[in-house]
This record gives C-alpha cells, sequence and structure tokens, in this order.
C-alpha cells in the first residue's frame, strides 16, 4: 500500500467516525424533524420597530421615521442633504417618490456598471426589514431593482414601511 492510500484510508476513517451518529439518507422519512421553533412573534409591534431602528442606527445608518404621505418630500430633503444629483431608480418605482431637481437613471437592467458607479446613489424599497438582526432584504422584488443597483452606488436611500418590518 503507498503512503497516499495510507493517508486516503486514515482520511476516510475520520470521516466515517464524524458522521457515524447521522441517519442514513436512504431512507429520509426516518428522520425526525424538530418543529418547536419561534414561527410567530411574540413582541409587541411598536417595540419591533423601535429594534430595528435601534439596530440599522448600529450600522450608522440615518433613519427617519415619516408618514408616508411626507414620503415624497423626505425623500427630496435627504437627497438634497447629501447632495444628490443622479439617482439610480428601479424600474417599478412609485413616480410619487421621485424626488424634484434631482436627475433619475431609470434601470430597467440597461444601466451599466460605470453609470451605476458614477451616480450619486440609489432610491429603492425593500422585501422586508429585521428587527433582531437590523437587516434589511432585497430580493428583486417591487420598487427594488436588480441587485447591481444597491452594490455600486455609495449612497443607498431605502425606504422600509413599518408593516415590513418583523422580529424575527
Amino acid at each position: 500500500m503507498s503512503t497516499s492510500d495510507t493517508v486516503r484510508e486514515v482520511i476516510l476513517q475520520r470521516i466515517r467516525a464524524a458522521l457515524r451518529d447521522v441517519p442514513s439518507t436512504e431512507q429520509p422519512e426516518n428522520v425526525a424533524v424538530a418543529r418547536d421553533y419561534r414561527t410567530i412573534g411574540t413582541v409587541v409591534r411598536e417595540e419591533v420597530v423601535e429594534e430595528f431602528i435601534e439596530r440599522v442606527t448600529d450600522y450608522k445608518v440615518l433613519v427617519q421615521r415619516v408618514e408616508e404621505t411626507s414620503l415624497p418630500q423626505a425623500i427630496a430633503a435627504a437627497c438634497a442633504a447629501r447632495g444628490v444629483q443622479r439617482l439610480v431608480i428601479p424600474a417599478d418605482l412609485p413616480e410619487s417618490w421621485l424626488p424634484p431637481h434631482v436627475e433619475w437613471l431609470l434601470d430597467a437592467n440597461t444601466l451599466s456598471n460605470e453609470q451605476l458607479d458614477e451616480s450619486d446613489g440609489v432610491l429603492t424599497g425593500c422585501a422586508l426589514g429585521i428587527a433582531e438582526t437590523g437587516t434589511i432584504v432585497l430580493n428583486g422584488g417591487a420598487y427594488q431593482g436588480r441587485r447591481a443597483i444597491t452594490l455600486l452606488p455609495d449612497y443607498h436611500l431605502c425606504v422600509v414601511f413599518e408593516n415590513q418590518i418583523v422580529d424575527l
């Protein structure tokens, strides 16, 4: 037996030993799956929103709570404060969100990486926000556009509605 065969056998023995208590994959119906994890939140709604704000603020994110009717003005003010002149937007973003006096770079999977990188920022919605971790989930759904538009610009203005915030 060669040295490589011996080494191979030692590795395989270690793998077998590590897997000895793992159920067989040939009969998965015999494997018990624990179902005692949380499936619904237990925290009061306002506490969930406050926790989300606290967590995203830890990431140096500026959070502004505004009424939906004031959203266009808040977006325009945020863009003005940041000096945004060219803003990337997904094709399905509501027109009412679009700030005046800003050039909109409509992306329907058409802007190049250079155009995205040269913009002053991007405005999107999101799928949801997770309070426990301060995570904003983008899945390419409504008001989000493709992934590249949120990765290349240096500034991302993201609208998260309170009903999109979950505690789990």
